[in-house]
């Protein structure tokens, strides 16, 4: 029975079991020993009651429920708190996502919004020029010179480089569209008729237009055709009004010498009977203007190209390598500057 209780309470001394009178010489050492090793354990002598003895194994199991309970209890504590600490993460995590989804529906609301303002046209005023330009051919049955296809080769590159400094050779049917084209640019025309000038200036004030005088007629074209070799008609680093060039034209209007011009358009003067001046000394002096610009290239365009003074000409001052294109009876050069060095005159 004292094994059995000192068990109960695990309490291990091999040397108090079995009972020996040579370790334990009285019942009284043993009491005294017994109740030294915990005070909950009773005296030898007071299991001799069997009373007692009832009274001590009640007590054992009362000890053995109550931690078999303590036990449970701290196991459901256990999953309880297991419990809660789960249920607070998947609370937070739910949060987060629908704070995220809050905040992404308001940035898609407002993607949603822009994106329909952008597609709705803005309103604003059709410029005063394009205005004009719209009436005036919607009413009128005089139609451009050029075709639509000779017109698309000058509208790509303006398409691209407008605004800009556009000069053009003549004062036409065509005029308005050209400044329409370039809109937001300049566009300057030069005529040799002066009276043409006046009722063009009356229909469309708000087109920029000069007289020019021309000093050369269309019989001088082989003859200027052969001094153009000469070395003062390749001098491209000489201002073209000092030039001793017969085919350099000299007196046109100071703008023509001040603007610095991305494109140019020789379609005049006249150059369809013998009298007329002809459009030598244009072609020669677009060419020089655009390779003494100080850098980048000119778009230089030269119509009527099926008449044998257009074709020579502009093979020979505006360069057949600087031709990137020709429609029908419109070709298209692009000369660059000649200040940057040692460039030949044609390529």
């Amino acid at each position: 029975m004292i094994n059995f209780l000192l068990k109960s309470y695990k309490i291990h001394l091999p040397h108090l079991a079995p009972y020996n009178k040579e370790l334990y010489p009285s019942f009284q050492s043993f009491n005294h020993l017994s109740s030294n090793i915990h005070p909950w354990i009773p005296s030898l002598s007071t299991f001799q009651n069997p009373m007692n003895i009832r009274k001590a194994a009640h007590l054992i199991a009362m000890k053995a429920k109550t931690q078999k309970y303590i036990n449970i209890k701290l196991v459901l504590l256990g999953f309880f708190i297991l419990f809660m600490v789960f249920f607070i993460i998947r609370s937070n995590a739910s949060a987060n996502t629908t704070t995220q989804n809050q905040q992404i529906q308001p940035i898609r609301a407002i993607q949603q919004e822009n994106h329909v303002t952008s597609q709705t046209p803005s309103c604003t005023k059709l410029p005063p020029s394009l205005a004009s330009t719209i009436m005036h051919y919607a009413t009128s049955n005089i139609t451009p010179q050029q075709t639509f296809k000779e017109i698309s080769v000058t509208a790509r590159v303006l398409e691209r480089k407008s605004p800009c400094n556009f000069l053009v050779f003549g004062l036409g049917h065509d005029s308005l569209m050209w400044t329409a084209l370039n809109h937001g640019g300049r566009t300057v025309f030069l005529e040799e008729d002066s009276s043409w000038i006046a009722t063009i200036r009356e229909m469309h004030p708000s087109l920029e237009s000069y007289h020019v005088v021309y000093n050369t007629k269309l019989t001088d074209a082989d003859n200027l055709l052969e001094l153009g070799q000469l070395p003062g008609c390749k001098d491209v680093v000489s201002d073209i009004r000092f030039s001793s060039c017969q085919l350099a034209l000299k007196g046109l209007p100071s703008v023509f010498y001040e603007v610095q011009w991305d494109l140019i358009m020789v379609d005049a003067p006249t150059g369809w009977i013998p009298e007329a001046p002809g459009r030598m000394g244009a072609i020669y002096t677009a060419g020089m203007v655009a390779r003494q610009r100080p850098e980048g290239e000119t778009e230089v365009f030269v119509h009527d190209v099926n008449r044998e003074v257009e074709d020579k000409f502009s093979r020979t001052f505006l360069c057949e390598g600087y031709m990137k294109e020709q429609e029908n009876r419109i070709r298209h050069f692009t000369i660059p500057s000649h200040r940057g060095g040692e460039v030949p005159f044609c390529p």
